[in-house]
């Protein structure tokens, strides 16, 4: 059966930034934001600078400043490490 969320771990060369069950996150891919949601095909890829954006299951969007890195994604793990990543901002409004 096919997952209705995806596991993240976003993470930057100093420490975690956040780690939790998210609907969808966008990324700053070199060649463009890029969508990610559950059961996305596999895709390993370069992250320019730029904001990462996670939808958790609560509808609450968690938004990273983040410096070049790349992410992962796998069977709905989604793994981004970046160089530098700033405190998350919080927003509450995803519903």
């Amino acid at each position: 059966m096919a997952g209705s969320s995806i596991q993240v771990n976003i993470v930057a060369s100093d420490r975690p930034l956040w780690n939790g069950e998210a609907r969808s996150v966008t990324v700053p891919a070199a060649d463009g934001l890029m969508g990610i949601l559950p059961n996305h095909e596999p895709i390993l890829t370069v992250i320019q600078s730029g904001r990462v954006s996670a939808l958790d299951m609560n509808g609450t969007y968690h938004t990273f400043d983040v410096s070049d890195g790349f992410f992962a994604f796998d069977s709905n793990v989604l793994t981004v490490a970046v160089e530098k990543g700033s405190e998350p901002k919080v927003d509450g409004s995803g519903d």
